[in-house]
């Protein structure tokens, strides 16, 4: 981490305690109202029993690996019926951490577990999603599979210590993302070695129900950092997202259902929050969406974008709803981005009462050709954006206010802005689009016209054709 970022990471766990922000884990949490159907979530219950980890053996102090006592503490706990597994406070050096259902891994004041840079620590490989593709890899830093009520919380730190890893970012295997393509079963996809170098991601929870991560502070993953993957009813919340690194995703919801997002804090070296739901051939296959979510009162410094759709979204992602958060200094406020060969639909998207200010490229931007990745099978499959709503944005500096590129042959469709009120370089550039509406809306431009159009048909501004009609 850098100096500054080293600081962030130690001090907010104590702003955290001693503020008001930053309530306790018995904060009731606020009734869900969103436009689309969405379960009122509520924290999973676990029973009222404490198992420490010092009592199976764990030694503070960030020098004696304490892989064998977390396990055992977990394992103790989960056979009397489960509860919670306590890391008082202290500095706790491990390997990788496996929870069970029923179990709540608390995080006392002044706790950091701090992970091992250890390569072979992280074996035998765990079934994983990287990138979109199912397959079996390291074991995440905290790993959960197939469990139901599963937790972190506690205001204490999680530290990757992971910076042995980020060297692999340059030579990870591309043969992952045409396994689907030759007929590859999943059984048969097992990796975990340095030739093959996938990165594993911080805290990965697999096919669960009820998860709740609340009131921690993490950073330096070696790869994404929390990654919740098939699983339904999903509570983050007060959680410090402070990341350096390559791909160092804040959160990343991936084929799940009813996500709760809310009073987190991101500085990040990638995405904030990115939705996705698998990558062409391997995401079809599985065919799980990313639906109901909901991000509310959070905020970043840094990023590439606030909330992020994509690029790995053919198995779809609809019914999500971002509103009252402030992002400064990040790339984006809204990103959701594809190319062709993706497939999948993105719609139903809520976005309103955003305040941003020095956007480091577009207020938001929908783009059907993200170019960054060159994987891609080659495939005619195009996405599909449509029903995408922004509301009561603010946005003081930002090089371009909003980007639509759509195919040609699948233009980005039913996009509303209403009550905006962005100052920025140039204004709304579009091509391949149909069916916009601007209402109420004041972009004040420094440079070329505030609309720049490019095959954009049946446009609306305060209710009148664009361009106006000859008399």
């Amino acid at each position: 981490m850098t100096p500054l970022r080293t600081l962030l990471f130690l001090l907010l766990p104590a702003l955290a305690a001693s503020t008001s922000l930053f309530a306790t884990e018995l904060e009731p949490i606020a009734p869900i109202e969103a436009p689309f159907p969405m379960p009122q979530l509520q924290r999973p219950v676990f029973p009222d029993r404490v198992v420490d980890i010092t009592a199976h053996g764990a030694v503070p102090g960030g020098e004696v690996k304490n892989t064998a006592a977390f396990a055992a503490a977990i394992a103790a706990c989960a056979e009397a019926g489960g509860g919670r597994v306590l890391v008082p406070a202290g500095r706790w050096l491990t390997g990788p951490i496996h929870l069970r259902s029923n179990i709540e891994l608390h995080l006392a004041a002044e706790a950091e577990i701090i992970f091992s840079d250890r390569f072979e620590d992280y074996l035998p490989v765990v079934l994983v999603r990287v990138g979109g593709v199912e397959l079996y890899n390291y074991s995440p830093f905290i790993y959960a599979r197939d469990c139901t009520n599963v937790a972190i919380t506690g205001s204490g730190r999680l530290n990757g210590n992971a910076e042995a890893w980020f060297d692999w970012k340059h030579k990870e295997t591309k043969e992952i993302f045409q396994l689907e393509p030759r007929g590859i079963p999943v059984e048969e996809r097992i990796f975990g070695t340095p030739e093959a170098a996938i990165r594993p991601n911080f805290v990965v929870f697999f096919n669960c129900t009820n998860v709740l991560w609340e009131g921690f502070t993490i950073g330096s993953g070696a790869n994404w950092t929390l990654h919740p993957v098939y699983c339904e009813n999903v509570i983050i919340r007060r959680v410090n997202v402070l990341t350096d690194g390559p791909n160092n995703d804040g959160i990343d919801p991936d084929s799940c259902r009813n996500v709760l997002i809310e009073h987190c804090v991101f500085d990040t070296g990638d995405d904030c929050v990115v939705l996705k739901s698998g990558y062409d051939h391997d995401g079809w296959r599985v065919g799980r969406p990313t639906e109901n979510v909901v991000m509310r009162w959070c905020s970043s410094r840094r990023g590439h974008g606030g909330l992020v759709i994509g690029s790995e979204m053919s198995g779809s992602v609809r019914n999500v709803y971002m509103h009252d958060c402030e992002f400064e200094g990040t790339d984006r406020a809204l990103r959701i981005k594809s190319r062709r060969g993706r497939g999948g639909v993105v719609e139903n998207v809520w976005v309103e009462r955003l305040r941003v200010r020095d956007m480091q490229h577009e207020v938001a931007i929908l783009n059907m050709d993200y170019t960054a990745d060159r994987n891609t099978a080659v495939n005619p499959h195009a996405p599909l954006f449509r029903n995408i709503h922004l509301r009561d944005i603010t946005a003081d500096g930002a090089p371009i206010a909003v980007r639509i590129t759509g195919l040609e042959d699948s233009p980005i469709e039913h996009v509303t802005f209403t009550d905006l009120d962005l100052r920025t370089t140039r204004g709304v550039i579009a091509r391949h689009a149909r069916k916009l509406t601007f209402t109420d809306v004041n972009f004040t431009v420094s440079t070329g016209p505030v609309f720049e159009f490019d095959d954009v048909t049946d446009v609306t501004v305060d209710g009148a054709p664009y361009p106006a009609e000859a008399p």
